[in-house]
């Protein structure tokens, strides 16, 4: 590798992880907030908040890693020509290939990360992940024991425990279950322990009372001097876990078993998932190729156009959101599948036409004239009527 592309390389690489680390934070802590619940609801602790937050990162390293690519490529190029790099480059006789080298090294190590945490990593994460999520749901002591707090245990059932009492008792144990149609039950008892059986769990409740009230307002009342709640069914109900297509190995979707159920509903669904870990990989190149045929070339900085990194964001996000629509069908209509493969192929040959015919790939100069306007008009308007709100306001105190 000459020195030049040495050099490329490192601006390139350097700007790629800085890219990839603020990308993937950004979108980490947007998928971390829906796992909040884990604490809030189910009563875990941050240890087991913060593994499951782990496990999210490598699902979103492969959509994330294209992105990070562009943006890094398109930054690297455009600042070499804002610097005149490329203009001396091009004037030393060196061709595109020598810019294009580094470029697609960088690429292609990429989209081999990409595609082994995407059939290697991920599907492993995605399993622990709702493992997890499964224990947690199904830890009936760190679910109830919170004092002076209702705790859902299922649709129409909540549970209180006033106090822990020595010897792993409960005291002030209240129970509101409105999942009978037509009737609703609340039981209160003073004291209370959870009684393991195998793999039983019951709720010992001593000392209280049952208050049964039907649709037209009779209530009976019923004392007891112990009565067991059965809580098993909630823990098995917790205890299963549903393997969806993307939590699947890879392996297993290459053959999957008939027996399951999942696949006996949605067999398309199995093969729309394989298919696009086959074919989401290749996004790093394809963007890679993308952003050198919109920033690759010696541009003068007096020539109108819009700046190369928003040109190819914006050509890239196109092109990904056809990937993710063609995914979305994939799975009902399978002709789609072929478009899985297709759509990064043509981006990727149209945007190798671009760079062989020393063509730069942008979007129309008045495509960003009107952006521009329309921008202006909006803040104009919002002007207006923050002036008009104000106006109306102060006319209203007087």
């Amino acid at each position: 590798m000459k020195v030049v592309e040495r050099y490329i390389m490192r601006r390139a690489l350097t700007m790629f992880l800085a890219s990839l680390v603020w990308t993937l934070a950004i979108v980490w802590t947007t998928q971390v907030l829906a796992k909040i619940d884990l604490v809030t609801d189910n009563g875990q602790s941050a240890l087991t908040f913060f593994e499951v937050a782990a496990l999210i990162i490598p699902s979103i390293i492969p959509i994330v890693v294209p992105f990070a690519l562009v943006v890094a490529v398109a930054q690297t190029l455009s600042a070499m020509n804002t610097d005149s790099e490329l203009a001396v480059l091009s004037a030393a006789g060196a061709s595109r290939w020598t810019i294009a080298r580094p470029i697609l090294l960088l690429a292609i190590a990429a989209c081999a990360f990409s595609f082994i945490v995407d059939n290697a990593i991920d599907p492993y994460a995605r399993q622990k992940n709702r493992q997890l999520v499964a224990a947690s749901r199904a830890d009936l002591v760190s679910l109830i024991i919170q004092e002076g707090t209702f705790r859902k245990i299922d649709e129409g059932l909540y549970l209180q425990v006033g106090e822990r009492l020595p010897g792993n008792r409960l005291g002030g144990i209240f129970v509101a279950d409105s999942r009978e149609e037509g009737a609703s039950l609340t039981y209160y008892a003073k004291s209370g322990s959870i009684v393991e059986k195998g793999d039983e769990k019951v709720l010992m409740m001593n000392d209280g009372v049952i208050n049964r009230k039907s649709v037209t307002g009779d209530l009976s009342v019923i004392r007891f001097t112990s009565y067991a709640f059965d809580m098993s069914a909630f823990m098995s109900a917790a205890n299963d876990i549903t393997l969806l297509p993307k939590d699947r190995t890879t392996a297993y979707l290459l053959n999957p078993d008939p027996n399951d159920k999942m696949f006996q509903r949605e067999p398309g669904s199995y093969r729309a998932e394989l298919n696009q870990r086959f074919a989401e990989w290749s996004y790093s190149l394809v963007f890679a190729l993308i952003a050198l045929a919109v920033a690759g070339d010696a541009r003068s900085h007096r020539e109108a156009r819009i700046n190369p990194l928003i040109t190819a964001i914006a050509i890239a996000l196109f092109v990904r959101w056809l990937g993710f629509f063609a995914a979305g069908k994939a799975d009902k209509v399978g002709y789609y599948v072929y478009l899985l493969y297709g759509i990064p192929i043509v981006a990727s040959a149209v945007s190798v036409w671009f760079i062989v015919s020393s063509r730069s790939m942008e979007l129309p100069v008045s495509w960003a004239d009107w952006l521009t306007n329309l921008a202006k008009r909006a803040g104009d308007s919002w002007t207006a009527f923050k002036l008009w709100l104000a106006r109306r306001t102060s006319g209203q105190g007087a």
